[in-house]
């Protein structure tokens, strides 16, 4: 799995961290072992640009995605899905905020943002109420599966 990370944000982060969960992800997800993504982390102000352009809203928000060759899961049994996801844009001043509420640490949520960036790649939405459902609950599941993944490996 290829997972190209830069950091432009100002803020230590774990690549490799981030680089484990996302490869885990596209594989519990089918995709193919050559598929690409670029993660990139940015401060707030590139965030906040990057928000206003794409979603037209103000401020920075924690995580963005946008995808290349709209790539879908790969089906059970079936071929995996394979070409370049798109890029997964974080910012982990935003995350560290919103870690501290929900009370666990940076790396968690930006963990989480990556995992749920990648779901985006892959065509999941949550705007209605059943899509949410749906990509929150997978989100969850893949976050707890390699969380089990890495306790087992240390």
């Amino acid at each position: 799995m290829g997972v190209e990370l830069r950091n432009e944000s100002g803020v230590e982060v774990d690549h490799a961290s981030l680089q484990s969960v996302l490869a885990f992800g596209m594989s519990a997800l089918r995709v193919h072992k050559d598929a690409e993504v670029a993660v990139i982390l940015v401060d707030e102000a590139a965030m906040e640009e990057l928000h206003i352009e794409w979603m037209g809203e103000s401020g920075p928000t924690d995580v963005l995605s946008f995808p290349m060759d709209e790539l879908r899961p790969g089906p059970e049994g079936g071929d995996e899905a394979l070409g370049i996801l798109g890029d997964i844009v974080l910012c982990p001043t935003v995350a560290a905020v919103q870690a501290e509420s929900a009370g666990h640490s940076v790396m968690a949520e930006l963990r989480m943002l990556s995992v749920h960036g990648l779901l985006h790649l892959l065509g999941f939405d949550h705007a209605e109420p059943e899509e949410e459902k749906e990509m929150f609950g997978l989100q969850a599941d893949i976050l707890a599966r390699f969380d089990r993944h890495e306790q087992a490996s240390a």
